[in-house]
């Protein structure tokens, strides 16, 4: 479990394909110290597993599924990441819950510049929608947003300087790629709804078939 706070941008220093998937070196000299092997590790939101520390870096495995559904296996040597180390039951909740679990990948379509804010246009699926609401949380790239604006298509989230500056945002430009996850809220709430109405209609069949009838 993550916030959404980003804690350092890493360095990708290399990338090995391999039959599980892809391989990733990251330089953290910040974080480093508190990486261990195990640790999990949100990279672009993305919940990866350091598998090695090595001097200033740590290693972590991408599978085909991670690869298929988020922006990860398209970073190469020199690309920054945003880092974010799991959040520990005394940690101030600064951000919103994230999970980690990138549940579509979104594009850039517009970037307009107020002053030194920066308001970001991204395309959501149409299947992601419902989960979000105006001045509702969104991750982007690992960053806890808030959606100033919705469209049946799009969100826009408006970033100030210091995010620019903390995070991989500032370079990203109209066209890329960059990794969603919903509030999990909604999605349990979703999930709760479903499996009670589904009950109450089996319930409802359940009396109704019981019910005997006399001439």
């Amino acid at each position: 479990m993550f916030t959404g706070l980003i804690q350092e941008v890493g360095t990708i220093l290399s990338v090995n394909q391999n039959t599980e998937g892809k391989e990733f070196i990251i330089k953290a000299p910040g974080l480093i110290k508190e990486i261990q092997i195990d640790d999990s590790v949100a990279t672009n939101g993305c919940c990866l597993t350091a598998t090695q520390i090595k001097g200033d870096t740590f290693k972590v495995q991408a599978i085909h599924m991670t690869l298929q559904k988020t922006s990860i296996g398209g970073l190469k040597s020199g690309d920054k990441v945003n880092l974010e180390l799991s959040l520990r039951p005394n940690d101030r909740l600064g951000g919103h819950f994230v999970q980690g679990h990138v549940n579509a990948v979104g594009k850039i379509k517009q970037i307009k510049t107020i002053g030194e804010n920066w308001e970001i246009e991204v395309s959501i699926p149409k299947d992601l929608r419902k989960y979000m609401i105006s001045e509702g949380s969104v991750a982007i790239e690992g960053i806890s947003l808030t959606i100033a604006k919705l469209t049946p298509e799009s969100l826009t989230v408006a970033i100030i300087p210091h995010t620019l500056e903390k995070t991989t945002l500032g370079t990203k430009k109209v066209g890329d790629d960059l990794n969603l996850e919903v509030d999990m809220i909604a999605k349990y709430i979703e999930n709760f709804l479903r499996f009670d109405k589904e009950s109450r209609k089996e319930e409802w069949a359940k009396n109704f078939f019981d019910v005997k009838y006399e001439d």
